[in-house]
């Protein structure tokens, strides 16, 4: 049996095409881990469909990427927040 690894089961969703190159050593290592999700889910797939899933869970777990999105996103409702008073 396999180890648990970080994904679970992959979702179904809408996406959007994004491009890019990668090296050959990350490549192999999507490719195993690929093969290593199919063999624990029991369900087949490929790098190319786990690596947004991977992105997606790296940019949830960081913290310091959390707390510069939300001082951003606070920073523009504030700025909206004056502008419809003054408006």
């Amino acid at each position: 049996m396999t180890a648990k690894l970080s994904l679970g089961p992959v979702p179904k969703s809408e996406s959007v095409k994004l491009t890019i190159t990668v090296s050959a050593r990350l490549r192999d290592d999507l490719d195993t881990y690929a093969a290593l999700h199919s063999e624990l889910h029991g369900t087949p797939v490929d790098a190319a469909t786990l690596a947004p899933l991977m992105l997606e869970t790296f940019i949830a777990r960081d913290k310091g990427f959390r707390a510069a999105r939300s001082r951003r996103v606070n920073a523009s409702g504030s700025a909206s927040r004056m502008l419809d008073k003054d408006g």
